[in-house]
């Protein structure tokens, strides 16, 4: 339609809805609309309809058209009175026509004439139905009027809004708000026969009423068959099962479902293919974190060296780091804490843990490939945790000079001399620090405009001066072009942006590839499957955790929507206890409180929101800071570098986030991860003895200057008046 043809419908729709409510309005329509005017007119509208039954059953149907496209109060009553009526049969069809022809004029109003406007101005809003209405469809709009947790007219608006055809709109309508109709039709038969108190509690009467009450249930109940009938079509169900879980993949997630299901006595198999502990103790946290320390005691020793053994110069004496040593102790701490994951120790909890190739066969089957052959193994729920592997970027030239990544990287034994990181983000930090502080000449190329794009601004200044002062050169705003090499000579050409034409020229001797984490959907069946993925190509789960297969659920990095150990662990306990108990009490998984941190140095911690995501979302709030150059431990320390700030209700001590950027600010989040989780706000914090001197009484003192700003000033002006009186 023209913009111009829509402007002038549009006028015209707009005028005659103005008119119609107004009339409306002028002659008190919505007095008739009313359970008591309802039940005193009953008798005349039954002999009018007696007298004149077309009239009548056109006249209400017109009137019920109208109102549902205009989205007029009255839809309820005007069921409730074609059951009084017309009776449950023709009173049915005449609402059942109406309200989906009403429904679908609505919904074209809001989609020719409201659309780009309101999706404009509303579109974060409008994002969950649209996403819903994009993934599930018809089921999605089914279950929408199956279980009116919206009202019938705001979801022929809001629908109206999404990409939906218009013609499947109204069959689903149709059939979806048909048992509503149904009940509520029926309501009104009964209502119409209440003669005197008695007839309120009925038997029939009662029906109705009971009806109306499980019609929610009954939705969902429909809505979950329907679901489940399309999604299993076409595979058989096995008579019974081997097991009542099986976990693919034996990371933190996997390791934490297992242990869950072994607890409750359930039957359960663990089928891991590479190394148990997964990434995090074998490529991620434990060596990373390693690494870290080993890097920390590097730069404390220069710094002791420069204050006791000077050259002539003033330089200090630089001891050389055993890059080899380091490398070796990395792989003695997995070893130490590998025991922790084992095969043994799972085994004597009860799990049966399998070390092959699990590949997914239908929803209840799992076919695993080990050295001494394929085993076939049916279960009653599978849960996914495959976890995540480093993402490479399609660079040309990348593969011809060679390149390592988080996983690869601990294979090194020689200390790279240049050593090139792509990548600004948490990982790429943490190891860019780490290297430069071990002695390689490091450069860290990162598109962004800044370090990590995820923390406020000044969070990211300020680590990313500090990773300069440790010998990282920094370059954010670059795009890598390609690479090249010439001879033994390795180069990343990139291009500043706002610089179309300047390229230069980065030469390495190591490229370490640090720009995120893919998930790992290939490769064990899930193609076969048809399993749905989300825009980021995590597995798509709802709130249960499971995917759109009741019975399978995915937990961890190849889920999302957070790649982080804990988390993985904290999904795993969701999705234990939905497979193996989810037909008597299903639980959602809690997001509300997930804390996160970066190992650099200074490392940040952070729970809840952030300064910048709180302005972005619009949410109000006051901010309580406290710098660390003011606490005694952190000055003897020498650690005075970072804060910490907290964001409130304006006026309340409620805690919405906390952003921590000092030494072991990791450590001091968990205070306000427990207060969040338990509803504490700063008052409790403050109320709390923290023991002198420790870094952790920076989180008293942040809550204390929250508490002078909102001292009662009224009451301590009293108060200094009758400290003078005292005195006379």
């Amino acid at each position: 339609m023209a913009a111009g043809s829509k402007r002038t419908v549009g006028l015209a729709v707009i005028v005659v809805a103005l008119a119609v409510v107004a009339l409306y309005q002028y002659f008190g329509l919505g007095q008739l609309l009313t359970l008591d005017y309802l039940k005193a007119s009953r008798d005349g509208l039954a002999a009018l309809y007696q007298t004149r039954p077309l009239a009548t059953a056109a006249a209400f149907f017109a009137v019920y058209v109208t109102a549902t496209a205009l989205s007029l109060p009255g839809a309820t009553l005007l069921t409730l009175a074609a059951g009084a009526m017309f009776g449950l049969g023709l009173g049915t069809l005449l609402v059942s026509f109406a309200s989906s022809l009403g429904a679908l004029l609505a919904f074209l109003v809001a989609r020719y004439l409201l659309r780009d406007l309101v999706q404009a101005r509303f579109g974060k809003r409008l994002a969950p139905i649209n996403e819903g209405i994009q993934r599930d469809g018809v089921f999605y709009l089914l279950t929408l009027r199956l279980v009116p947790i919206f009202p019938f007219f705001l979801v022929n608006l809001l629908v109206g809004l999404t990409s939906i055809k218009a013609a499947r709109f109204y069959w689903v309508s149709q059939v979806g708000m048909l048992a509503a109709t149904v009940v509520y039709v029926n309501a009104g038969t009964q209502i119409a026969a209440i003669q005197r108190p008695s007839d309120v509690v009925s038997p029939m009467l009662l029906l109705s009423f009971v009806l109306l009450g499980l019609l929610p249930l009954l939705g969902k109940a429909i809505v979950a068959t329907l679901q489940k009938r399309k999604v299993y079509a076409g595979w058989v169900k096995p008579a019974s099962f081997d097991r009542n879980l099986l976990v693919i993949g034996a990371g933190a997630g996997g390791l934490v479902t297992a242990y869950i299901a072994a607890v409750t006595r359930a039957k359960v198999t663990l089928v891991e293919a590479h190394k148990m502990g997964g990434d995090c103790l074998n490529y991620g946290c434990v060596p990373s974190k390693t690494l870290i320390h080993a890097a920390k005691l590097a730069r404390q020793l220069r710094q002791a060296q420069a204050q006791t053994q000077m050259e002539p110069n003033g330089a200090a004496a630089p001891s050389p780091v055993d890059f080899a040593a380091v490398m070796a102790r990395i792989q003695r701490v997995i070893a130490d804490i590998a025991p922790h994951d084992s095969v043994e120790r799972y085994t004597e909890m009860g799990v049966d843990v399998v070390q092959g190739t699990a590949r997914i066969t239908s929803p209840w089957t799992v076919e695993i490939t080990t050295p001494a052959g394929v085993q076939c193994l049916s279960s009653r729920h599978l849960v996914v945790a495959t976890g995540a592997r480093p993402f490479v970027p399609d660079i040309p030239g990348l593969a011809e000079v060679g390149y390592l990544t988080s996983d690869t990287l601990w294979g090194l034994t020689t200390l790279p001399k240049r050593l090139l990181v792509l990548g600004g983000g948490p990982v790429g930090c943490e190891l860019a620090q780490s290297f430069a502080r071990l002695g390689s000449a490091v450069t860290q190329v990162e598109m962004a405009p800044r370090l990590l794009s995820r923390e406020d601004d000044e969070v990211a200044a300020l680590v990313t001066a500090a990773m300069q002062a440790d010998g990282v050169r920094v370059l954010t705003g670059h795009e890598a072009l390609r690479c090249e090499r010439d001879g033994d000579t390795k180069r990343l050409i990139v291009r500043q942006h706002g610089s179309p034409q300047a390229e230069s020229a980065l030469e390495f001797d190591v490229l370490l590839c640090a720009v995120g984490r893919s998930p790992r959907v290939e490769g064990f069946g899930l193609e076969t499957l048809g399993a749905a993925l989300t825009e980021r190509k995590t597995i798509a789960t709802n709130a249960y955790l499971q995917t759109n297969y009741p019975n399978i659920y995915a937990v961890g990095d190849v889920a999302g929507p957070y790649q982080f150990t804990h988390t993985a662990a904290h999904q795993a306990w969701y999705a234990a206890v939905n497979a193996l108990f989810g037909r008597f009490k299903r639980f959602k998984v809690d997001y509300s409180v997930i804390p996160r941190a970066t190992f650099t140095a200074p490392e940040v911690a952070r729970v809840g929101l952030s300064e910048d995501e709180a302005r972005e979302q619009g949410v109000a709030y006051e901010l309580s800071r406290f710098e660390f150059a003011e606490l005694d431990r952190a000055i003897a320390d020498d650690a005075t570098q970072g804060f910490i700030k907290v964001l409130t209700v304006p006026g309340k001590d409620k805690i919405l986030g906390v952003t921590i950027v000092a030494e072991h600010a990791a450590e001091l989040l968990a205070e306000y991860v427990l207060a969040m989780k338990h509803g504490l706000g700063l008052n409790k914090v403050l109320g709390t003895i923290h023991t002198y001197p420790t870094m952790g009484e920076a989180n008293k003192y942040v809550a204390g200057n929250w508490k002078r700003a909102h001292a009662p000033k009224k009451l301590l002006n009293w108060v200094e008046r009758l400290h003078a009186w005292e005195r006379k």
